[in-house]
């Protein structure tokens, strides 16, 4: 078997008589955080009107090959929680030309944006999708330039804040929603964690605390559900897709099962 096989070759997997794709929806997602610390993105007309301006429809066919879909919350679709009621930001030049406006910012501006320098199941081609969303940002006058660094300097720099905007992902752990918008977009995720965005905003936190403390089932799903339109509306970053994750494995190897999460198990697989 072979983990997180390229995008482009899944069509040509998919004919080889030898090998078995299997497939599954991804508890994942690829996003691009806002540095809401930074100027202009400290602004939340900024960080709408540049989500405005992106075609992620363009990108999950170029990008990810059709292995995917465009994301509207943080959180996939299959997992318990998810705010199917959300509106997704149209692809709408003009709707973020208009935010430029009234956020004084109608001359445009420029930008670092950062591209991961390795493939991930969420983010299979960091460069390709760099490029794309420069070509966009460019309609509406915002000029990006794209920076990259070996993967942990990468990192440890985006963790330190230098960034402006930068290309991250994540793959749950547990299937909860917690794993998600805590770990990514809490108040204590900002101060020394993966909180890229270093977004604190007392309304989400006040949605995503509560919920993590109850045991009431109901109750999580409903604050969580909040919690999206919140987020949604903030924009603090650019939720750009959950994929789908394949992997390929040989016509001999039997038992095999794709973990959503990730993992590899392989207690009850054997060869014939």
């Amino acid at each position: 078997m072979m983990p997180y096989p390229n995008p482009a070759d899944i069509a040509r997997m998919k004919q080889d008589k030898n090998i078995n794709l299997m497939e599954q929806a991804g508890l994942n997602v690829g996003y691009l955080s806002f540095n809401t610390e930074k100027k202009p993105f400290d602004d939340v007309k900024v960080r709408q009107a540049l989500t405005y301006a992106v075609n992620k429809d363009a990108i999950i066919k170029a990008v990810y090959q059709g292995a995917g879909v465009a994301a509207k919350n943080l959180i996939p679709p299959t997992m318990w929680g998810y705010n199917d009621d959300v509106k997704d930001y149209t692809y709408d030049v003009e709707k973020a030309k208009a935010l430029l406006k009234e956020a004084g910012q109608d001359k445009g501006f420029t930008v670092e944006l950062w591209a991961m320098p390795v493939q991930r199941p969420y983010n299979p081609n960091a460069r390709r999708m760099a490029e794309m969303i420069q070509a966009d940002w460019a309609k509406i006058g915002v000029q990006a330039k794209i920076v990259t660094y070996e993967w942990g300097e990468y990192l440890k720099r985006a963790k330190a804040g230098e960034h402006q905007a930068v290309m991250m992902g994540w793959t749950g752990d547990n299937g909860d929603p917690d794993n998600f918008f805590a770990t990514l977009f809490s108040c204590d995720a900002a101060k020394d964690g993966s909180n890229y965005s270093r977004w604190c905003y007392k309304p989400f936190e006040d949605l995503i605390q509560p919920a993590r403390a109850t045991d009431d089932h109901n109750k999580r799903i409903e604050l969580y559900k909040q919690a999206q339109v919140v987020m949604h509306d903030q924009a603090p970053a650019l939720i750009v897709a959950h994929s789908t994750v394949y992997e390929p494995v040989r016509k001999e190897v039997k038992g095999y099962v794709v973990d959503p999460l990730g993992k590899h198990h392989f207690e009850n697989v054997s060869v014939e």
